[in-house]
């Protein structure tokens, strides 16, 4: 956990101080807090200098003179309470002579820990050059002592209570895009069954007892349907709704800190954890044509695929592999208008890499959505139409192709004039995969 101490706690020990010079005639004063060595076997500790006060009693060398190496031993000493840690080895290498940062405290030395509940967070050292104290200046110093240690307490809460926000901010962002790719997943799928259940209704001749089990696999796409709109419905409140939980914004100064890195777990994708094979790509795309040619027959689309059959193997995660495709052509289904047309092609190279080309006759992507291409939840200018989506299907190829060391390449217009014109320029998707024999001889 990152510890730090705000403007506002900074603020109250050097007023806190002022009283001790002003009023008691303290030649110099310092407010440590404890740091924890997390890593040490022991539980050891060590002083991080936060505050000196009067800042002109360090002679203009406050960096150095702040770190006082060689008085940190000696005050957790003077403390008791506390144990005494081992030399920091970073701070032997001060350039302050250990007799500069003698005199700097000089004279008569309280050293005061600030305790609250049994829990030391640091020490108040304060020197007088002229006079020793007497016992009303020692009770006023151990007040001043007692108001820091409570100060503390509850600035060190308050950091502890904002990291506990933003690590619940965390934990919601990645509940949010788990959930969000988890429903993308379901609606191909469920797009394919309700498909294939409207095709086989009107197959089916009137009377035929098995047109009832046609109409109820609609029937309940249909409602399962609904039931994903608000879904969406509820998700994007939810996105609204979340903003960054904080408390008011201030300053702060970080003192010491052992930071632990976040690990960002991989989202719940398809193929996760599963090894990559070598794979035909024909055998990938053959179940899917069949769903797609389905659903393009339905939106009065023509499909064309030309995948020759002496393709190379290439290295990947099927169901990873499967999903990238997936999206992909359900996007040119999706996007390509009634009597349009969408072709995928397969056969290309470049650099050790075998491509898959998808092209639609769509209404293509305009160059500032180009380069938002693969954010997540990002729609552009499709947002402002009536086709529905939700910004992921791209996003999640793009995550899953790299996790293959491959690539998508995007075109817009596409590259297949053959079947675009100027009133549909469509688009182009070229997935680029690593082929076997290049992976294993490199």
């Amino acid at each position: 956990m990152l510890m730090s101490a705000s403007s506002e706690f900074i603020a109250l020990c050097r007023e806190q101080m002022a009283l001790l010079v002003q009023g008691l005639g303290a030649s110099l004063s310092v407010v440590y807090l404890t740091q924890e060595l997390v890593e040490a076997p022991t539980n050891e500790a060590k002083l991080i200098p936060l505050v000196v006060y009067p800042e002109a009693a360090v002679g203009g060398q406050s960096t150095n003179a702040l770190a006082l190496p060689t008085l940190n031993q000696k005050l957790l000493t003077a403390a008791k309470d506390f144990p005494v840690p081992s030399k920091d080895s970073e701070t032997e290498d001060r350039t302050l002579e250990d007799s500069a940062e003698e005199s700097l405290l000089s004279g008569d030395k309280i050293v005061l820990p600030l305790v609250y509940e049994d829990v030391m967070m640091g020490l108040l050292v304060t020197a007088r050059e002229d006079r020793a104290w007497n016992e009303q200046e020692r009770s006023r110093i151990e007040s001043i002592a007692r108001t820091l240690a409570i100060a503390c307490i509850l600035d060190q809460r308050r950091t502890w209570l904002e990291v506990q926000l933003h690590q619940q901010q965390i934990l919601q962002e990645k509940q949010q895009d788990l959930l969000d790719n988890l429903l993308h997943q379901f609606r191909n799928p469920l797009t394919a069954l309700r498909t294939f259940g409207k095709l086989l209704l009107k197959r089916l001749r009137p009377g035929d007892p098995n047109r009832e089990v046609a109409e109820s696999i609609v029937r309940e796409s249909d409602r399962l349907q609904e039931l994903l709109k608000k879904f969406d419905e509820v998700i994007d409140l939810g996105v609204e709704n979340l903003a960054p939980l904080k408390l008011p914004e201030q300053e702060e100064i970080f003192v010491e800190a052992t930071v632990e890195k976040e690990h960002k777990p991989p989202l719940l994708l398809p193929g996760t954890g599963e090894k990559e094979a070598d794979c035909y790509i024909t055998d990938i795309l053959q179940p899917l044509l069949i769903s797609a040619q389905a659903i393009a027959q339905e939106r009065n689309l023509q499909l064309t695929a030309n995948i020759p059959s002496n393709l190379p193997l290439v290295r990947a995660n099927r169901k990873a592999l499967t999903e990238v495709f997936s999206n992909i052509i359900d996007n040119a289904l999706k996007y390509t208008p009634a009597g349009g047309k969408v072709l995928i092609e397969a056969g290309q190279q470049k650099d050790n890499l075998q491509g898959v080309a998808i092209t639609d006759t769509g209404p293509g992507i305009p160059p500032e959505d180009l380069a938002h291409l693969g954010e997540r939840h990002y729609r552009g200018v499709q947002a402002q139409t009536e086709i529905p989506g939700t910004g992921l299907g791209i996003a999640i190829a793009k995550q899953l192709i790299e996790q293959m060391h491959g690539e998508i390449e995007v075109k817009s217009p596409a590259l297949n004039p053959a079947i675009t014109s100027p009133q549909t320029p469509g688009t182009t998707f070229i997935v680029w995969l690593p082929i076997a024999n290049s992976m294993v001889s490199g």
